[in-house]
């Protein structure tokens, strides 16, 4: 839940770029694009798990190369732009998004095909989640995005885990409001 509480720590940051509004966009796609496909919610949260522990050496490894500041950059300021696509790809590449769908279909037991056709909005789910830690243009800190540092930084104790994250982030936008 660790990673779940930090992004409901950027959204009651204002310095931060995060929203309800933002999550509820992202958690209601992924949900969205698991009925569509007729993946039940508990495999979209394996995949989900998955996902995270593959890309997470990935990103580690981008930010050794670029540096912290530039990849939060990177996701922060490209994710609400459009050029969405190229950061995924610059990111991920080809052949890493193959392995990153063979991976995820072993460990679900999804066709590796189907995984292959969702990879870009589950990518683009991900990094709109890391976005929201992202300063916002107004603030004159340079810090750290919190969110991305929190998930690449993780002890793999499952507080960082993004099954879990979608899993709860789910609980919270569909939560019965009183009246």
């Amino acid at each position: 839940m660790g990673l779940f509480f930090d992004v409901l720590s950027a959204i009651n940051n204002p310095n931060q770029q995060g929203s309800v509004a933002q999550l509820a966009t992202i958690t209601n796609s992924l949900q969205e694009l698991s009925a569509g496909r007729g993946i039940q919610p508990s495999t979209m949260q394996t995949v989900m798990s998955v996902l995270g522990q593959t890309i997470r050496p990935s990103l580690q490894q981008q930010r050794a190369v670029m540096g912290s500041s530039q990849l939060d950059n990177l996701i922060g300021r490209s994710v609400g732009s459009g050029a969405i696509a190229s950061v995924i790809q610059s990111l991920f590449p080809a052949q890493l998004q193959q392995q990153l769908a063979e991976g995820i279909a072993k460990k679900t037991g999804l066709s590796s095909t189907m995984i292959q056709s969702i990879l870009p909005m589950l990518l683009t789910a991900v990094l709109g989640v890391f976005s929201m830690g992202a300063r916002k243009p107004s603030t004159s800190t340079n810090a750290a995005n919190p969110l991305l540092s929190a998930f690449l930084d993780g002890d793999r104790d499952g507080n960082t885990d993004l099954g879990d994250l979608f899993k709860f982030a789910s609980r919270f936008i569909n939560a019965p409001r009183a009246a």
